[in-house]
């Protein structure tokens, strides 16, 4: 199996060339430049006036440790290689550059060869004369063993707090008792859908297609279980319930209890599932465990290079502890949003427009024009369900094959309304009224198309001084600045092969035939013959817009447009119910 692709150039360069992005990109920080082992990036703009806060670890986990120095975080962090510990040396280097008279606090994931390296440094700036306290993240709840906890991502929260507390100018033992008060009321706990790939490796299978792996580290090792995957609604209690099981004594939090969550993405999740996971986490907190969510996070903090998991951290909170999580802190791993959570909030209404104010409905009576109009839509829908099942046989072969559904779909709507919301008598209300049906009945492309035709059209009918007295000319106008309208929104034109090449040559020839003095039957058969062959010509025409310009141009040979082939149909329809 070949190793996994990664945008990188040497493996082994990775790290280093990672920190000189970072360092490149942002102002504030900069780069110790000494022998290969010194990987290490600090605040170039902080004072040593204060207490300095130091961390670091293995690569691969980024944003953190290097993206959390900042203001009112690290002042300093030390890099080792991909998921290897930085060495002492290159931690000692980090204290000597940033710790002033304040002296310093190391924060340190439980993990053996951080403890003893930092340890080492730690020792050894003590014996230069550098006042130095080390406060071990110890967050993993899911391993049974209390000695076994593993430092996740609950450590971002740790260096919040500590970060803070020295920013606020407090002398060291207070930066570190609040360090070590934070990290014994934190819990965390992860899950991955797949273990993380280091560069230069080759993917794992640990993980089968469908598992998931509760409790595994950041470093990908093996969790407390593997388990077949489950939706959130049941997998984030079960996360929730381990980080605060009384039997393990991790987390105890009695109901109203103030608590920080932090949900994190482990490197291959999307932004899009650690928000679903973040509400429901805010759901079962709140109404199951009844403990109140007074500050919320959810991105990317401490990652496991590519893993696709998420971890959920849980920090109760006092008010001096929630005093240094809103504290003023900038870095490139930390948003500087406030992050205060509004659990049950409500929903603000839809803005109501014309349509909603409108109130649609079907006269008691029809006029014979609402008769009329009531006939020819009647007829178009129902041509629509016939040929729904060809309008997806072609659209199979040059698009996303739903198109005779979707306009199906638009079609029973608009029939159901029929019975009871169209005010047949009123044509402009008339094809408000269609336009609020159809864009509620279709997603996607279909839905906006037609409603911004019938809304136009709508507005050009409105034009006329009796809308029950509407002449050839003002349909037919209002059929060509509808077809306009869209070609001006869309940017299709005649000759694209979208559903324009039916729609503008029939908007034309309705024209033509009403400025020579036909009546409305023949405008209609004369549109219906012009959307018939202008959609019969997009056969093997060449695509310029919409789903069918991505499609090779052999296969085009063969299929017409279905959305043109849609506007002939139910301009046929219309026009042969209405024929005398």
């Amino acid at each position: 199996m070949p190793a996994a692709k990664k945008f990188l150039n040497d493996p082994k360069d990775a790290v280093v060339e990672s920190l000189e992005g970072l360092v490149a990109a942002t102002p504030h920080l900069q780069r110790l430049d000494g022998f290969p082992g010194i990987k290490v990036v600090f605040n170039d703009d902080a004072s040593k006036d204060n207490v300095a806060v130091v961390a670091g670890g293995g690569s691969g986990h980024e944003p953190a440790m290097a993206g959390l120095v900042g203001n009112g975080l690290l002042m300093a962090a030390a890099a080792g290689d991909m998921f290897a510990s930085p060495s002492a040396e290159a931690v000692l280097a980090a204290l000597r550059a940033v710790t002033g008279p304040a002296g310093a606090l190391c924060l340190v994931l439980n993990y053996t060869g951080d403890r003893l390296n930092f340890g080492l440094a730690a020792e050894q700036a003590k014996a230069e004369g550098l006042q130095v306290e080390l406060a071990v993240i110890q967050d993993d709840t899911a391993l049974p063993d209390p000695d076994m906890r593993r430092g996740l991502a609950g450590a971002v929260l740790a260096v919040k707090v500590a970060g803070a507390a020295a920013a606020a100018g407090r002398a060291l033992k207070e930066v570190a008792d609040a360090a070590r008060s934070a990290i014994d009321n934190l819990g965390s706990v992860g899950v991955a859908a797949t273990v993380c790939t280091l560069p230069g490796s080759q993917p794992s299978d640990r993980i089968a297609e469908d598992e998931m792996e509760f409790g595994l580290g950041i470093h990908g090792e093996p969790g407390a279980f593997k388990q077949p995957v489950e939706p959130v609604k049941s997998l984030v209690p079960k996360m929730l319930e381990t980080i605060v099981a009384k039997k393990t004594g991790y987390l105890t939090l009695e109901q109203g209890s103030q608590v920080g969550l932090l949900v994190n993405n482990l490197g291959g999740s999307t932004l899009l599932e650690a928000y679903v996971v973040l509400r429901e986490a805010l759901h079962h907190l709140t109404h199951s465990m009844q403990v109140r969510v007074v500050r919320a996070w959810a991105g990317t903090f401490l990652t496991s290079v590519d893993m696709a998991g998420i971890s959920i951290s849980v920090m109760k909170v006092d008010d001096d502890r929630l005093l240094l999580l809103d504290a003023a802190a900038s870095a490139p791993g930390w948003s500087s949003q406030q992050a205060a959570c509004q659990v049950d909030k409500k929903p603000r209404p839809v803005p109501q427009g014309r349509e909603a104010q409108e109130s649609f409905q079907r006269p008691q009576e029809l006029s014979e024009l609402g008769q009329r109009l009531e006939k020819g839509i009647q007829a178009a829908c129902t041509a629509l369900g016939n040929a729904a099942a060809q309008l997806d046989a072609w659209d199979r072969e040059v698009g996303d094959g739903d198109c005779g559904a979707t306009l199906k779909q638009g079609a029973d709507a608009v029939a159901e309304a029929l019975s009871s919301r169209l005010p047949l008598n009123d044509p402009p209300a008339t094809l408000r009224a269609l336009a609020s049906t159809v864009g509620q009945a279709m997603g996607g492309t279909s839905g906006a198309i037609y409603r911004i035709l019938f809304t136009a059209a709508a507005g050009a009918l409105a034009k006329s001084s009796r809308a029950d007295q509407l002449s050839s000319q003002a349909w037919t106008q209002a059929f060509q600045e509808a077809s306009e309208t869209f070609s001006q929104y869309s940017g299709a034109r005649a000759g694209d092969r979208t559903m324009m090449d039916a729609l503008l040559p029939a908007a034309d020839a309705a024209r033509k035939s009403a400025e020579s003095g036909e009546d409305d039957n023949q405008c209609l058969a004369a549109a219906a013959a012009a959307a018939k062959s202008g959609a019969d010509g997009t056969k093997g025409m060449k695509a310029k817009k919409g789903r069918s310009s991505y499609v090779p141009e052999g296969v085009l040979a063969s299929v017409p447009d279905p959305g043109a082939q849609g506007v002939a149909i139910w301009l046929q329809a219309i026009a042969e119910c209405c024929a005398p």
